[in-house]
């Protein structure tokens, strides 16, 4: 494989990673885990989806290799696999919080 197709792939594979990232209630549900393992049950309570919902969103989320499901008896619990997760959404949220700033003061210079 040459350099090229290397830098492709990683692209790729950097880009699923995005798309796995896009969908507001995924993030929550990373900040929930973040915080400590929990069932799915625990997760819609918190978050405030339906079951249905936050099954396909964990789906995506173990497909991914963000979230990990350990069985505990008749319950699965959910955990984040890797900390530094939060660490890239906070920074994403910096720069949203920055961005923000920014038009904001574009908006008042216009008036």
């Amino acid at each position: 494989m040459n350099t090229q197709q290397l830098t492709q792939e990683v692209t790729q594979l950097h880009a699923d990673l995005c798309a796995a990232l896009a969908d507001p209630n995924r993030i929550l549900l990373l900040y929930a885990l973040a915080e400590k393992p929990r069932t799915v049950n625990e997760l819609t309570a918190e978050i405030g989806i339906l079951q249905p919902a936050a099954s396909r969103h964990l789906k995506v989320l173990r497909e991914h290799g963000l979230a990990r499901a350990t069985r505990l008896g008749q319950h699965v619990e959910y955990s984040l696999v890797d900390p530094r997760l939060i660490d890239a959404l906070d920074t994403l949220r910096a720069v949203l919080r920055d961005s923000l700033a920014r038009r904001a003061n574009l908006m008042n210079e216009m008036e």
